[in-house]
């Protein structure tokens, strides 16, 4: 329940989804994420480090740990299937 709670809070998978391929800077990262705000990011960053998702590698920025690099293998299946739904829906 602890990670439902974690990741169902806005804009957390989406922190995660966009750390898949390389670290990114803060501002890389708002970039990538669209509308989402300074302080919810600092917040999303704060509590995913926490729970061991990612990590600060300075210089280059965040980056998923083994445990967010696992949560990516996880959810590739769901992002897969929505793919597929999407086209199928014409979303």
């Amino acid at each position: 329940m602890a990670a439902l709670d974690l990741f169902g809070r806005r804009w957390a998978l989406r922190v995660v989804w966009e750390l898949r391929a390389k670290a990114l800077t803060f501002r890389d990262l708002q970039g990538a994420c669209g509308d989402i705000s300074p302080g919810v990011l600092n917040t999303r960053l704060a509590e995913l480090r926490e729970a061991g998702i990612i990590d600060l590698d300075t210089p280059s920025g965040y980056r998923l740990t083994r445990q967010g690099t696992a949560l990516i293998d996880a959810i590739t299946p769901l992002h897969d299937w929505a793919e597929r739904w999407a086209s199928r829906v014409g979303r």
